[in-house]
């Protein structure tokens, strides 16, 4: 549906009544002057009046309502097509949603298509129009605002997966946290959504900066927005490597303490193996068994040692691999 449209003459703006014929004044009017109509979720039969009134090329129209498209640019004569995803940092859940945001820019007029919530289309509306200096260098301007604006999120979102990725260093490596590898994959989920939105842009830019239809005098602003995107790009894969490297450290810190716990098992059964031995022997009962009737006679009574010489020897024994065990670190 068509959320808002105007017409934008000298930077100053008023009421929009029929597109078309909108148009047609403004193709006779002043070279900066256009109109700037803005959709979300369009629909296809309000979507195909607007091709027919702006002469959109059927490619583009197709891409713009069939949606879930990667960041592009397309130039079909005299009309930019452009396609960006938006990123918006949702602090109670730590994760990114995405969005989509398409552009249309043409002579005389913009047409901007949204999907999802966390485009920021109103606010760069409204700054704009109270920058009227800016709106009179015509739909340039607004493609420019709108990227700058996408890109400004990107940084936003990188500094918050920043922060998520260094608490989440700083637990991996802390002896008293507990991490779930579940946590790790969801970050690393989120940053590789971010990837998916950032990187596919940097030629797409690129190429806008290239374009003929991109005044010389505003180079020099899209070449800012594309070294934000850069420095983010370069951050974001840099984020992809630091978390595989935190996965395996995480991982190989589990085999080593599954190892520590295996080694301490190992040392109480060897530990609870010698009385078990012992008392196996003797709890056979042969009457052969020097150790069943051994004595001695103390103050006139016969003393058998045979018992407390056998649990003896299993203290002792215990006692002794217990301090074997704790010096070579197992226990």
């Amino acid at each position: 549906m068509i959320v808002d449209q105007a017409v934008y003459s000298a930077g100053t703006r008023r009421p929009c009544e029929d597109v078309a014929s909108e148009l047609d004044r403004l193709r006779d009017g002043p070279e900066k002057d256009f109109l700037w109509i803005g959709v979300k979720e369009p629909h296809s039969e309000e979507f195909l009046l607007m091709q027919d009134a702006l002469s959109l090329h059927p490619l583009a129209v197709e891409d713009a309502l069939t949606g879930d498209q990667r960041a592009k640019v397309e130039v079909y004569d005299d009309t930019v097509f452009v396609v960006l995803k938006t990123l918006v940092y949702i602090d109670e859940t730590s994760q990114v949603e995405t969005g989509e945001l398409m552009l249309f820019v043409g002579p005389h007029f913009v047409l901007t298509v949204r999907r999802g919530e966390h485009s920021g289309l109103s606010q760069i509306r409204h700054s704009l129009e109270h920058t009227p200096e800016l709106l009179a260098h015509g739909p340039i301007a607004v493609l420019h605002k709108v990227m700058d604006n996408v890109v400004d999120q990107y940084v936003r979102v990188d500094a918050e997966l920043a922060y998520d990725l260094e608490q989440l260093e700083e637990k991996v490596f802390s002896p008293s946290t507990e991490v779930d590898v579940a946590e790790i994959y969801l970050l690393k989920r989120e940053v590789l959504e971010m990837r998916r939105a950032a990187s596919p842009l940097v030629e797409p830019l690129s190429r806008v900066m290239r374009s003929r239809h991109v005044p010389s005098d505003a180079v020099p602003f899209f070449r800012d927005v594309n070294d934000h995107l850069l420095h983010v790009v370069d951050r974001v894969d840099s984020y992809d490597r630091l978390l595989s490297d935190v996965l395996n450290a995480h991982l190989a810190q589990v085999s080593v303490n599954q190892n520590a716990d295996m080694r301490k098992i190992s040392a109480w059964v060897a530990i609870a193996a010698l009385p078990t031995m012992v008392s196996a022997i003797y709890g056979m009962n042969f009457e052969g068994m020097p150790e069943l009737t051994a004595s001695v006679g103390l103050f006139g009574r016969e003393f058998y040692y045979g018992y407390p010489l056998a649990l003896a020897v299993m203290a002792g024994g215990c006692i002794a691999i217990y301090r074997a065990f704790k010096r070579s670190g197992w226990l």
